[in-house]
């Protein structure tokens, strides 16, 4: 197929951010190329946020917050409602821009902007949910009970890989919880934001007076404006998607300020495929949890554990999918797998490969495929099999690179799962009931999300999403997760005539 031109690729772009209510200078003239995986076009220049304007947005985010925090839940809860209005209205252009911009194929960036709907109506009601117990006290004519309230400007930097589904996690539930929201997206992916704060801003001009200026704001830059975001001390809560590296930067900021991180890190996810696994359902979840964004999900599966006794029968299936599957432009009928980001990706890849070559692996796949010419990198996904875990298995590459072991006990594959220093997501395969406990058991996976015969790839808006260990830790969107972005109080209320101390202590003056 002969290559794009790039002014379709580019013109294609500009009318959708048209469509999407951004205006033409937010993305003309800059110094900040913004350019599509599936051409490498050039889509736009953009120009980046100054220090001197992100420090004003953050002082403008806080004299907001210092407002907002007084608006009625339920009411905030309104703005977010009409923020999923406004989603759910831009759904197919937004998705659209998603596409171009990051290279997911058609369903996938439907399926991202899906889940920012998902989370405002999640959201939405929460905000008339924000509840606190009541506290038994030892205390008479007293009562006790603790008390959430609004924390202050919360910060995100998420990554390319979902650059617009992590921003509505974070800002959905803070706004509700009284927060304003200042966000710094990945500077490979700045088109899709502007698009989504030109969203927001449609939204709070429908909501009126009570949403007041600079509620939401957004940075576009580089590293720099991550760094303003985590040192600046009238940032409590900052939420960072990306590496463990860059995590390992930004947890001793927050901590040397005492702010708080939620981490979203690195994942090296596994799944254990058991002797009554039904190998069916098994291997379409492979399938999608190893290729589907072409590896470049921070819940990817990149372990898969097999058991000795029917590892040929899987493998035959899994290598037919791994050739067969369509690599190739996102935006056309049929392909499963589009390109990777660029070209650091693919030489991270490659240098993966290489290394498990020299570890004595068998590859299949892993080749550049041509689809769009020079600047775009397309790869067929790799499976590696490989005896035994090494030291490239235990490191994240973030490509589509599916490294596959035998094991011949549970307790030797639950080891081998847990023995990376990453803890996101995890999954077995079995029909056996006991197999399925052990697995979701304390000595089970130490992963914060753990499955039984779906893969560990996706998660839905209602359960908290994150993990442990060089994961970070770090929780968003479902269960109680809203709590992250509050404060609590413990109030005592006495409403008797006595002054009665706890444990008993006298103390008569």
């Amino acid at each position: 197929m002969s290559p794009e031109p790039s002014e379709v690729i580019a013109n294609e772009a500009k009318a959708l951010l048209d469509r999407l209510g951004v205006v033409p200078s937010a993305f003309a003239d800059g110094g900040l190329p913004a350019r599509s995986p599936i051409t490498g076009a050039l889509l736009a220049s953009l120009r980046e946020t100054s220090t001197d304007e992100a420090n004003a947005a953050i002082g403008q985010a806080r004299a907001a917050f210092l407002e907002w925090r007084n608006v009625p839940a339920p009411r905030r809860g309104e703005l977010v409602r009409l923020l999923g209005e406004e989603l759910r209205s831009a759904k197919v252009d937004l998705a659209r821009m998603v596409t171009l911009e990051t290279g997911k194929i058609v369903s996938e960036g439907l399926g991202e902007v899906q889940e920012m709907i998902d989370i405002c109506e999640y959201a939405m009601g929460l905000s008339r949910q924000l509840s606190g117990l009541t506290l038994t006290t030892e205390r008479r004519r007293h009562r006790m009970m603790e008390t959430w309230h609004p924390l202050g400007p919360v910060g995100v930097i998420s990554a390319f890989n979902f650059p617009v589904a992590v921003w509505s996690w974070n800002a959905a539930i803070a706004l509700v919880c009284g927060d304003s929201v200042i966000w710094k997206p990945s500077e490979k992916t700045p088109l899709t934001a502007l698009a989504v704060q030109a969203l927001f801003e449609r939204a709070a001009a429908r909501f009126g007076a009570d949403a007041p200026a600079g509620l939401c704001a957004l940075l576009i830059g580089g590293r720099e404006l991550g760094e303003i975001l985590v040192s600046d001390p009238r940032v409590p809560l900052v939420s960072a998607t990306g590496s463990t590296a860059m995590g390992r930067a930004v947890g001793p900021r927050l901590a040397a300020r005492f702010a708080r991180g939620i981490l979203e890190l690195g994942g090296n996810n596994a799944a254990i495929i058991a002797p009554s696994a039904d190998l069916d359902l098994a291997y379409r979840a492979i399938a999608f949890a190893a290729m589907g964004t072409a590896g470049q999900r921070c819940t990817s599966l990149r372990r898969l554990f097999v058991h000795t006794d029917i590892y040929d029968a899987l493998m035959t299936r899994v290598k037919s999918a791994y050739t067969s599957v369509v690599v190739g432009d996102p935006r056309r009928d049929g392909v499963l797998v589009g390109p990777l980001i660029d070209a650091a990706a693919f030489g991270a890849m490659q240098a993966a490969l290489d290394a498990a070559r020299a570890s004595g692996a068998a590859i299949t796949g892993g080749e550049r495929i041509s689809v769009a010419g020079d600047d775009a990198y397309y790869v067929r996904p790799a499976l590696v099999e490989i005896d035994v875990q090494t030291e490239g298995v235990r490191r994240e590459t973030f490509a589509p690179i599916l490294y596959v072991m035998r094991y011949s006990t549970l307790d030797e594959a639950i080891h081998l799962q847990n023995d990376v220093p990453q803890g996101l997501s995890s999954s077995i395969f079995t029909l056996n009931m006991r197999e399925a406990e052990t697995f979701l058991s304390a000595e089970g996976s130490d992963c914060g999300v753990a499955n039984v015969n779906i893969g560990p790839s996706g998660a839905e808006i209602g359960g908290a999403f994150g993990g442990e260990k060089e994961t970070g830790g770090g929780r968003e969107a479902g269960s109680d997760s809203w709590k992250a972005y509050m404060r609590r109080a413990t109030n005592t209320l006495n409403y008797g005539t006595d002054l009665p101390l706890a444990q008993g202590v006298e103390f008569d003056v």
